[in-house]
């Protein structure tokens, strides 16, 4: 017996994607889960690739953060120093978290009806078009943010992307699996 997920039999074969998308209750939990879970994915793959392709590693990830919390502290709080300050880091941890939840959202429901390969996918280029939108977009408002684009960025990003959509489907498929009467 095969079926979409979510039915008696279900498998992991290329049918549309039909969990619990529809509780919207779940799909924003699952998504703000998933969206911290990606953010600190993310983040942890941003650091392992200052770690070995730079030398600026902890002054990058202070820099970064001073870029990200002059989105709300303003520009007074730009780099230089490229220094720990705990208020800053906290504004952009915020602002980082705040952006994860809703791009993993987002993403979410442009995902939703697609089946795991293709969702995957969907989260490369939805890595790939933040990267995109982040930091050639936002840039017409926020110039300092110019400072951060680059391939090990992209990356971060793209990883961004595969870690939201696959937390949001597992967390979404072993919830279907662990109702009753679903194997």
């Amino acid at each position: 017996m095969t079926g979409t997920r979510g039915e008696k039999g279900a498998n992991c074969s290329n049918q549309p994607y039909k969990g619990a998308h529809s509780q919207s209750r779940m799909t924003m939990r699952f998504s703000v889960l998933s969206g911290v879970i990606a953010g600190i994915l993310a983040t942890l793959a941003q650091v392992l690739l200052w770690l070995i392709f730079t030398d600026a590693f902890p002054a990058i990830l202070f820099r970064d953060a001073r870029l990200t919390a002059a989105l709300v502290l303003g520009d007074s709080v730009l780099p230089p120093p490229d220094t720990f300050n705990l208020g800053i880091m906290l504004t952009a941890t915020l602002i980082h978290f705040t952006l994860s939840i809703t791009y993993t959202f987002l993403l979410v429901v442009i995902t939703a009806r697609l089946d795991a390969v293709k969702a995957l996918l969907a989260g490369i280029g939805f890595g790939i078009a933040i990267y995109m939108v982040n930091l050639y977009g936002f840039t017409a408002l926020f110039p300092w943010f110019s400072k951060t684009r680059g391939w090990l960025t992209l990356i971060a990003h793209v990883v961004f992307g595969v870690a939201a959509i696959s937390a949001y489907r597992w967390m979404d498929i072993n919830n279907v699996q662990s109702r009753p009467g679903v194997h």
